[in-house]
């Protein structure tokens, strides 16, 4: 790569301001909420399980933001 060009920083999982991280949590716990609807249904099983475990990630990471 050229000297020009600056280099990028690698990209994030989570955001590293506290509105933004409150906003992808919410988001991962309301796809959460929906897939427990339908719990019944194997999908429903899987994406619960899927989002659930994001949604504990992401809670872990906006715990240790400080603004």
């Amino acid at each position: 790569m050229p000297a020009d060009h600056p280099q990028h920083a690698p990209a994030r999982l989570f955001p590293d301001n506290r509105r933004d991280g409150a906003r992808l949590l919410s988001m991962g716990l309301v796809i959460t909420g929906a897939a427990l609807v339908r719990f019944d249904h194997p999908a429903g099983r899987a994406i619960a399980l899927i989002f659930g475990l994001l949604s504990l990630v992401g809670w872990g990471c906006y715990r240790r933001l400080s603004h």
